[in-house]
């Protein structure tokens, strides 16, 4: 359930490819070379119209007992699933179950504010509940089964971060919450609803919440010589956030349905994908160059997922991967420039060993009066964690003593005594570290 922000274009070089090469062939290679780089592990799945038209898988499932990775593979999602928890509340409001004006204070009267927040606040993040996974000891938390009372008890512990629609601030709690007024509103499980109104409904093979089940994916992270097994989450804790368990052409089916009416009316999906201070109702725009995709990205354990559609192409895609080893939306960025013939190059996967001592001088912020932002440079477990003024965080790749890159955004950072130079696009910064 942790946020996963959506991939943006960025200007990449050409890489050339051989001309007897199809553009699926391109990705397959893209993904073959990060996976032969323990870069990536996962699956993907391309959809044009009602028809999968690629779909393969890479590495392992399950590392410690050699099973390979298969169509039936299936991956926690993470926040994937606020996209079917949506469908379910659109779908009760279609019934006439509820509305979207419909007050929280019906159902849950004891949380802060629930006389104000509606459910339309809840699906498009704006109802100012504190999401409980921000909380310092979410990991320990996470770990063990919890009942709804107990994460009441948790929810109702944060502190209103804004007044209901007052802006907008991506919350887990929201989801978990609407999750439940499925429940209570319908008398089924969660579980039950997503079951009959979606996975029944458009046939799905290999989506559901069996967590433990037969071919179950586990997720792991690269520590530089092996795959380490990631720590489990409880699939009771995030529930219409975050529980699902899908395949890559599960999800293309999923999406491209909703798209084509099959799930919801047309004014519903209108509603669900009208963007209100960045946020849709359990989707977002997702932009690649001219084009306009919607979807949703997701992580939980080591997983992470991404699923996007292009209406005006009927184009659907999934990639979900459960080796963590280079960012998502670099390899979605990847993917996109090679399915529309942009320029594009492989990444440099070139890294370094760099001794934590060292790792330690860089640490710091660093500015000047012309540059706009100011750059926090933290080590983490023996990885250098850049971060710009008001933007996300994300992990520096060595490539020796002094230089960096994250390749995703074209960006090199080489560090002198008391000073870092940021090399991007043909441009030159040089910011010193503040005393």
């Amino acid at each position: 359930m942790k946020k996963i922000f959506l991939f943006l274009f960025f200007s990449l070089s050409l890489h050339s490819f051989g001309q007897s090469e199809t553009r699926f062939d391109k990705i397959d290679s893209l993904l073959n070379y990060l996976a032969s780089n323990n870069k990536f592990m996962g699956s993907l799945a391309i959809q044009e119209n009602n028809q999968v038209v690629f779909e393969k898988n890479y590495g392992f499932a399950d590392v410690k007992n050699k099973i390979k990775a298969g169509a039936d593979t299936r991956y926690k999602i993470g926040s994937i699933t606020k996209t079917f928890t949506s469908v379910v509340i659109l779908q009760l409001v279609e019934e006439k179950k509820l509305t979207l004006d419909t007050k929280l204070s019906r159902f849950f009267p004891t949380i802060k504010n629930s006389e104000n927040i509606t459910i339309e606040n809840l699906l498009n993040h704006s109802s100012g509940i504190y999401s409980f996974t921000n909380d310092a000891d979410y990991a320990v938390y996470a770990k063990l089964p919890k009942t709804r009372s107990e994460l009441m008890k948790k929810i109702k512990a944060g502190k209103p971060v804004f007044e209901p629609g007052e802006k907008a601030e991506y919350s887990n709690s929201n989801f978990v919450i609407l999750g439940w007024i499925i429940e209570d509103l319908t008398k089924k499980s969660y579980a039950e609803n997503i079951d009959s109104r979606i996975v029944k409904k458009l046939g799905l093979k290999n989506t559901g919440f069996a967590s433990g089940a037969k071919n179950e994916a586990i997720s792991y992270a690269w520590d530089g010589k092996t795959w380490q097994e990631a720590q489990k989450e409880d699939m009771s804790i995030p529930g219409g956030a975050g529980a699902i368990l899908s395949s890559a052409s599960d999800l293309t089916n999923f999406i491209n349905s909703l798209f084509s009416g099959k799930l919801l009316k047309q004014a519903s999906l209108d509603i669900m994908t009208t963007m209100d201070k960045g946020y849709g109702k359990g989707i977002f725009a997702m932009p690649f160059a001219e084009r306009k995709f919607y979807g949703h990205e997701g992580g939980i354990e080591n997983f992470t997922s991404s699923l996007t559609h292009y209406p005006k192409e009927k184009l659907s895609i999934a990639l979900l991967d459960n080796g963590q080893g280079y960012e998502m939306d670099g390899i979605m960025i990847g993917i996109l420039s090679i399915y529309y013939k942009m320029p594009y190059r492989f990444p440099n996967l070139k890294t370094a060993v760099v001794e934590l001592s060292i790792l330690k001088k860089y640490e710091g912020i660093y500015s000047d009066p012309n540059f706009p932002m100011k750059i926090s440079i933290k080590e983490e477990k023996g990885v250098l964690i850049c971060q710009a003024t008001g933007q996300s965080s994300f992990p520096l790749n060595p490539l020796s003593d002094t230089n960096f890159n994250f390749e995703p955004a074209g960006l090199e950072l080489v560090f002198s005594p008391n000073a870092m130079t940021i090399l991007q696009g043909g441009n030159e910064f040089k910011l010193t570290k503040e005393k």
